[in-house]
């Protein structure tokens, strides 16, 4: 329960602090929107990640399901939570602003690009997303990686999101949508970060991980200060 408590925790700042961004910039201000979407995850994964592992999106619980880092029951209570988080959030929102204000901070593909591009946009800014999260948490265990991935999806904003709102999380786009009623082109973002999710988590795993694991089991070169014992 401590587990899917933070899960839900952590989506709803996501949420909240992203809308709340884009409302009060009325849109306008892409580096703010960014690191506000940024920061709410780097320091959720600092107040709570001990308790679940930081997930904070159901493409990222997908990716640790795929490659055997957690069981299905939990993961489905990862994935519930996070749901519910960012309907949450955006019920919460659409109380504080209106509901125009959600259905403006509801994920969507920008004017003058295509569905298929915002599809496109969505699968490579997840794989960026969730290989960063394989690479600094769950491989190397690095002290900064919870402000790395926050860093991660700052970049991705700024690089894809005026093509596809760069959502990278389904539950960043559901809750407002369910709320805002905004429901175009929605099922990019359950395929992108789904599919940009599992090939960043093979990729990695087979790549860095599975590499590191065979060199462990290689003998060890004997050298005159290493006698044999």
């Amino acid at each position: 329960m401590r587990a899917f408590i933070a899960e839900f925790i952590g989506v709803f700042a996501l949420v909240f602090a992203g809308i709340g961004a884009i409302h009060v910039t009325e849109g306008g201000e892409l580096v703010a929107v960014a690191l506000a979407h940024g920061l709410a995850i780097s320091l959720m994964i600092l107040a709570v990640g001990h308790a679940s592992g930081g997930h904070f999106n159901p493409a990222v619980t997908f990716a640790m399901l795929i490659t055997g880092n957690i069981k299905l029951v939990p993961a489905v209570g990862y994935w519930v939570s996070q749901l519910l988080g960012g309907l949450a959030a955006a019920a919460l929102l659409a109380g504080l602003y209106g509901g125009e204000a959600v259905l403006k901070g509801t994920p969507a593909v920008g004017l003058g690009f295509s569905a298929p591009q915002g599809l496109v946009a969505e699968v490579v800014l997840t794989f960026f997303l969730v290989l960063v999260i394989f690479a600094t948490a769950l491989h190397q265990k690095l002290p900064v990686a919870a402000f790395a991935i926050g860093l991660t999806i700052a970049m991705d904003i700024l690089a894809g999101g005026a093509i596809s709102g760069a959502a990278m999380n389904p539950a960043r786009a559901l809750g407002p949508a369910v709320v805002g009623g905004g429901w175009a082109d929605h099922w990019i973002y359950w395929v992108g970060p789904l599919a940009g999710a599992a090939i960043a988590a093979v990729f990695y795993t087979q790549i860095y991980m599975v590499s590191d694991e065979e060199e462990a089991k290689l003998p060890v070169d004997l050298t005159p200060d290493q006698p044999a014992s």
